[in-house]
């Protein structure tokens, strides 16, 4: 994980509040405890030491080998729908999830593990978790074994759990432009 500068850029630019991805929505519904607001003011943003970023690394590709992909049409007969994966397999959003409640029982707050949309470079949507340090947002993707800072992926970043409401989402906008308010199905 290189800690190159701590530049502003190395904290994803929040815009205005926007929709939750419908999936997330549905799992808010079935799962309401992961989706309460955070009691408490907002925490400092957690420190990354060397042993959170092995902890994360670990988490990463623990989760990126014991899960193998498949589509939730396959899985459960609808389009979208966003849970933890069982049987070995799952997708993107899928993969997020599992790595936040690992990474939770090990003592990371909530309001620094972000269930994150983007769109990849083919123009399709994608779901990452967002890891929100002291240093910057980091990037844990079920594309890439790497723990990378979010500027240095090539996707087009468009929304993310909000710090103290994780069943609230804010826009993401790069070089002050707004990108979208919500990504549709």
């Amino acid at each position: 994980m290189p800690l190159s500068a701590l530049a502003a850029d190395a904290f994803m630019p929040l815009g205005d509040p926007t929709l939750q991805p419908f999936g997330h929505r549905d799992f808010c519904l079935r799962q309401p405890g992961e989706c309460d607001p955070i009691a408490g003011p907002a925490a400092t943003p957690v420190m990354l030491d060397l042993q959170l970023k092995l902890l994360v690394a670990q988490v990463n590709t623990d989760v990126n080998t014991e899960i193998a992909p498949d589509s939730d049409q396959n899985l459960y007969g609808t389009e979208e729908y966003w849970t933890y994966p069982t049987k070995g397999k799952g997708d993107c959003e899928d993969y997020a999830l599992e790595k936040r409640r690992r990474l939770h029982e090990a003592g990371i707050p909530m309001g620094d593990l972000l269930m994150t949309v983007v769109r990849k470079p083919d123009g399709t949507g994608h779901a990452i978790l967002t890891l929100r340090t002291v240093s910057g947002d980091f990037v844990l993707d079920n594309l890439d074994w790497r723990v990378r800072p979010w500027t240095e992926v090539s996707y087009r970043f468009i929304k993310r759990q909000q710090v103290e409401h994780p069943g609230r989402w804010v826009s993401i906008e790069r070089d002050g432009e707004p990108l979208v308010s919500a990504v549709e199905k």
